[in-house]
């Protein structure tokens, strides 16, 4: 269940049937247009009400690329960069092909998106990734990824991909800290940022 052990996903295993079966079918489907609809009005929003002027995103691993349109109708004046990993996806939608893990940019971004993916990277570079979303954010994170918990408790296993690595939250959780201050919700204020919530807004 865990992969602990196996050989880290090569771009090819992220192809056309992979995402037809979880992203496109509405029998075995993770999700839907709607509910990431939903989500990205509440990144977008709580960007908002912080008062962070995005002018750019990253939406790393952005897969089909669901949460581009309402982003960018919620942040007009927002420019996008979706980040994958799948040479179908890239081929298909121009996406910039590369790994969260140690994709670079000259400039960080105000708002970083990494939502369902670091599950599909193995211990070492999962741990390159959560360094590397320090250096690529200056304003807010959203970031999810799917835990051994939410596989007991929260996920439909008929839906939900299980050939993944599961590990317990605070894996996650410690090291995004170092960069980040923890504001619940799925959002991560970076350190340093002139952005200041409530204390009771936040989970620290």
């Amino acid at each position: 269940m865990t992969r602990r052990g196996r050989t880290p996903f090569e771009p090819a295993h992220f192809d056309r049937a992979y995402y037809r079966k979880h992203y496109r079918d509405g029998r075995t489907s993770v999700t839907s247009r709607a509910q990431m609809t939903a989500r990205a009005n509440y990144i977008a929003a709580y960007t908002l009400h912080l008062g962070l002027p995005v002018r750019t995103v990253l939406d790393a691993g952005c897969g089909l690329g669901l949460l581009r349109d309402p982003l960018m109708r919620a942040l007009p004046r927002a420019s996008y960069v979706g980040l994958e990993y799948s040479d179908y996806l890239c081929e298909r939608y121009g996406w910039t092909q590369g790994s969260i893990a140690d994709f670079k940019t000259r400039t960080p971004f105000d708002l970083v998106v990494c939502y369902d993916v670091l599950q599909y990277l193995d211990d070492r570079t999962a741990t390159r990734a959560l360094a590397n979303l320090g250096r690529l954010c200056r304003g807010v994170l959203y970031f999810s990824a799917l835990t051994l918990r939410d596989w007991a408790e929260n996920a439909d296993r008929t839906r939900t991909d299980r050939n993944v690595w599961m590990r317990k939250a605070d894996w996650y959780r410690r090291p995004l800290a170092r960069s980040f201050r923890h504001a619940g919700g799925g959002f991560w204020i970076r350190r340093g940022a002139p952005l200041v919530p409530w204390e009771l807004e936040t989970a620290e």
